[in-house]
């Protein structure tokens, strides 16, 4: 399939998202190369990227509809992300709207932070794990050839802030106790019989809070470790802190987060994305796992050879 002439049908999921919409686009307008379908969860996101046929409803927790989508296709473009939300009233201008909204290269992370929660079915170890799993346990059975995963840094530290964002641990897996404001920093014996716990609801707006205590497994990297062991060719693509600017950098890769503590661990959605769509297309990109960071904008040289820097990732995982 890669680095041939046959065009490449390839199924984007989370294609309303901000970086989804990108990769979708960008497969769209290379159709002598491509053949995109994009899933969304609604009618609004479908009419948004146009309303065409290509563009499927499904829900990832849901197999048969990512079977319909799924029917057909050579390649998997995983961009599905829990997305946590500000709770109304904790952080000024910013009621209702997601996290990706509100931070931002402009946003001063040692000043007040916005209180967030995740709707009800939302939770990351919905979507981060057993809906990213289902996507994976699709995709095999339907024949696909290739998944390009999309992750995050941040995987090695059980004290990365996503973890606090909701009490939800986009990264880290966790059990819940009720608790108000204090943090248990010990691992909770019930995991040993029950992997998620939650002992109560605490009202309707917003949905669920509770106070975790971190376990050492992470719900992303749990489903990275379950598509590297599925038997799929596979790119695992864990991105450093996402921008909204147009992209065109200079990009680099690592591993174990070491990115993450240098100026390099911001990237634009937009690079995001194009890696995305030239590791369908490059041999050197599959099996593998790693980092993708970038030079600050307007230093260096923008990418071009994406086999280049695909090869200089040794790491599975």
């Amino acid at each position: 399939m890669a680095e041939s002439n046959q065009k490449i049908t390839v199924l984007v999921t989370g294609a309303s998202g901000l970086t989804g919409e990108i990769a979708f686009k960008k497969l769209k307008e290379r159709s002598d190369k491509f053949v995109v379908r994009g899933l969304v969860r609604s009618e609004a996101s479908k009419q948004r990227l146009g309303g065409g046929d290509e563009i499927f409803l499904g829900d990832v927790m849901d197999k048969k509809s990512l079977e319909t989508a799924m029917q057909g296709i050579d390649a998997l473009i995983i961009l599905t992300s829990a997305v946590p939300k500000v709770v109304p009233g904790s952080y000024p201008g910013a009621d209702g709207k997601r996290a990706e909204d509100v931070f931002g290269e402009s946003f001063d992370f040692n000043g007040p932070m916005p209180e967030f929660y995740y709707e009800e079915g939302q939770f990351p170890e919905q979507i981060d794990w057993i809906g990213q799993k289902n996507q994976i346990d699709t995709a095999k059975s339907c024949g696909v050839k290739h998944i390009v995963l999309v992750g995050s840094m941040g995987g090695t530290d059980p004290n990365n802030f996503l973890n606090h964002m909701a009490n939800g641990n986009i990264l880290i897996r966790t059990c819940f106790r009720l608790r108000r404001k204090h943090m248990l920093k010990k691992a909770c014996p019930a995991c040993a019989l029950r992997r998620f716990e939650l002992v109560t609801q605490a009202g309707m707006s917003p949905p669920r809070t509770a106070t975790q205590i971190p376990v050492n497994f992470v719900w992303k990297r749990k489903a990275e470790q379950y598509l590297a062991d599925s038997g799929i060719p596979y790119t695992i693509i864990r991105a450093g802190g996402l921008d909204n600017k147009v992209g065109g950098r200079e990009l680099l890769v690592g591993k174990d987060d070491e990115l993450l503590s240098t100026e390099n661990h911001f990237i634009a959605r937009a690079d995001v994305a194009e890696a995305c769509v030239q590791a369908l297309q490059i041999e050197e990109s599959k099996f593998k796992a790693f980092d993708l960071g970038s030079m600050p904008e307007g230093v260096g040289e923008p990418t071009k050879d994406f086999k280049a820097l695909f090869a200089l990732v040794t790491t599975r995982f």
